[in-house]
């Protein structure tokens, strides 16, 4: 995701309701998110789809990474020999 431009991606709700369809293509060409206030305080977020879907897959990861450092932490690890083991007779059968 680009970085935010505060002077361009600051949006209020009544400029965004008159222009809807330029602050989609914009965000959608820019790939940057566009941050929509009402009353002078943030209200939204507006995203483009893929710039989202990529945003779920990096936290899934970070949650996948954070689970396994709590189960290495426990005892809970398997040793890589024995993992490579696991799968090896997995893909075989």
């Amino acid at each position: 995701m680009q970085r935010l431009r505060i002077d361009r991606d600051i949006r209020s709700m009544t400029e965004f309701r008159t222009g809807i369809a330029s602050f989609l293509k914009q965000v959608h060409d820019t790939k940057r998110p566009l941050i929509i206030t009402q009353h002078g305080k943030g209200a939204a977020v507006l995203l483009d789809v893929g710039e989202y879907e990529s945003m779920q897959e990096k936290l899934e990861l970070l949650k996948d990474i954070q689970t396994s450092i709590s189960q290495i932490e426990n005892g809970e690890g398997i040793d890589h020999k024995d993992a490579k083991e696991m799968i090896l007779n997995r893909v075989t059968k």
